[in-house]
């Protein structure tokens, strides 16, 4: 009967070891994984600054780097960390919109109803559709005290990411275990991505809102800001979109007798915020990898819970750095594997 050798059963035991100590860090990490990728996020977008301000304008490693940060925090970050308090301030008044546009829904099926002869309202529970819209913004304006722990923890590791990018590089190759061409070309494409989730979707989303807001302030819509948000964080969203903004006003304006107004931004809508979401891709991902909707949706799936908010830009880049690894083992280890079944084969 043929033994196991030695050293491979000595390989499997350190393997289950790492396994073992690197689950055990990394579920005690889930809570600030936000921060780890902030900073993989912030170091792709920002090392050819670093690069340039470095060996072309001789600055010192250190200066450029907290000047990078700074600029990184004033320009994106404030912003995006107030729409998510924004948001989060928002959510009794988002349950009570939604109460009202159900409401408002309910009194036009009951026109229907009473038309058609039909039973439809009396299945339709408004309590626990504003419950669960409600919960499920909580979960996305997400925890604060985890999000102050996340930026600290992204500023920190993005500082020492950009003053030791020689060191960096070399400790990915030493650790990760892919010959250096198949290395560039998976981190060439993982690079692209992040560009694509972390400049291209929320720009998209953002050029949206604001073709909206333009609608609502026309037409008159009561509290256009707030739609602003609800709109741009719906085009974020794959399938759902700007309809989930552009429809609540419709029933809401409807029910309030304003015929004209609501048909008005509804067909506003559908023509001008519908038809400009193709032109606005085709000009801002034009330079970009164009990141499958299927991905988008199940990033925001998984980010939300995860992330919260900002799961909305980093769900889609989790999955996005995941299918990437899966290619790189494919890449090194792929044709391997083949060969060995035609071998056995």
């Amino acid at each position: 009967m043929p033994q196991i050798s030695p050293k491979i059963i000595r390989q499997i035991f350190i393997l289950l070891l790492i396994i073992l100590t690197g689950s055990l860090i990394f579920r005690e990490l889930i809570p600030y994984l936000s921060g780890f990728l902030g900073a993989i996020t912030f170091y792709i977008l920002l090392r050819t600054f670093m690069k340039t301000l470095v060996t072309k304008f001789k600055w010192k490693p250190y200066l450029a780097a907290l000047v990078l940060m700074l600029s990184s925090f004033i320009i994106v970050l404030i912003p995006l960390t107030g729409f998510g308090f924004m948001l989060s301030n928002k959510i009794s008044e988002v349950s009570s919109n939604s109460e009202k546009v159900i409401s408002a829904f309910k009194s036009q099926l009951g026109r229907l109803e009473n038309k058609y002869n039909i039973d439809i309202n009396s299945k339709i529970d408004t309590q626990a559709i504003t419950s669960w819209l409600s919960e499920s913004l909580q979960s996305m304006a997400g925890n604060t005290f985890n999000l102050i722990i996340a930026i600290g923890l992204l500023y920190f590791m993005l500082y020492f990411m950009l003053t030791n990018r020689q060191a960096l590089k070399d400790a990915l190759r030493h650790y990760i275990p892919m010959n250096t061409a198949n290395l560039n070309d998976i981190g060439n494409e993982i690079q692209a991505m992040v560009k694509s989730n972390a400049i291209g979707i929320p720009l998209v989303a953002l050029a949206q809102g604001i073709i909206a807001l333009i609608g609502f302030l026309i037409f008159g819509i009561e509290d256009p800001f707030f739609w602003f948000v609800i709109v741009t964080i719906g085009s974020m969203i794959p399938f759902v979109g700007t309809l989930i903004g552009i429809l609540p006003i419709f029933i809401l304006t409807l029910s309030t007798g304003h015929s004209f107004q609501a048909w008005g931004i509804l067909i506003y809508g559908f023509v001008v915020v519908g038809s400009t979401d193709n032109i606005i891709r085709l000009l801002v991902l034009k330079k970009l990898d164009n990141v499958h909707p299927l991905v988008t949706l199940i990033g925001v799936l998984v980010g939300v819970p995860l992330f919260g908010f900002i799961g909305l830009i980093f769900g889609p880049l989790l999955v996005s750095i995941f299918m990437a690894l899966v290619k790189m083992y494919q890449v090194e280890y792929g044709k391997q594997t083949d060969n060995q079944l035609e071998e056995l084969l």
